[in-house]
């Protein structure tokens, strides 16, 4: 197969409504693959069909040495709402099932709107350039599948809550780069501490 026809039948699957929902009122939470325009469920053995997830920015805080954090729990001792997040990468070049031995990286801000490995300048005051919490590498099993466990994320002036999300091939290619968001009406006010939400 083509890259460029590898890389348009790449699917992520979102991270469902009803999840986020359940979420925000317990200590822990299970993130679940969402749920196609069939009613099927997205992931491996799914029978219809599934779409590809819309390529996003990687920027403009991505991991600068994502190999280095081959992890599942990537909270580093950052505190805020537990969250187990499950990803399933399919493709849909072959009935989507989950495409195994891929490299899934994310990360995300925490729930000040800061990024690990960035700061000290104007669009990010904090120096957190020496710390690399809430970033991670994992790679898919048989079925599609990388679990990590990490917070609920935080968000900064102008952009929704959301959790970035870089693929790649077993040998390192670059395959598909996306972003989780999440609703406004669900991931706000978050956390509880805050005052004011960034929006």
């Amino acid at each position: 197969m083509e890259r460029k026809h590898f890389l348009k039948s790449l699917f992520v699957s979102a991270i469902s409504t009803p999840a986020l929902l359940s979420a925000c009122g317990k200590e822990s939470e299970e993130v679940t693959p969402a749920t196609d325009t069939t009613g099927g469920t997205t992931g491996t053995g799914m029978s219809g069909s599934c779409s590809v997830s819309p390529t996003e920015t990687e920027g403009p805080f991505p991991t600068k040495a994502p190999a280095s954090y081959v992890r599942s729990d990537i909270t580093d001792g950052k505190t805020g709402h537990k969250m187990t997040a499950k990803i399933t990468i399919t493709n849909t070049n072959n009935n989507c099932a989950g495409l195994a031995g891929a490299l899934v990286d994310i990360w995300h801000c925490d729930a000040e709107g800061n990024y690990s490995e960035y700061g000290g300048t104007g669009m990010q005051s904090t120096n957190l350039q020496s710390v690399h919490f809430l970033r991670g590498r994992q790679t898919t099993n048989a079925n599609g599948l990388v679990t990590f466990t990490t917070i609920f994320p935080g968000w900064y002036s102008g952009r929704a809550t959301h959790i970035h999300v870089h693929i790649y091939s077993a040998s390192g290619t670059s395959l598909k780069v996306t972003q989780i968001a999440f609703p406004k009406a669900q991931a706000r006010p978050w956390p509880p501490s805050m005052a004011t939400p960034r929006v």
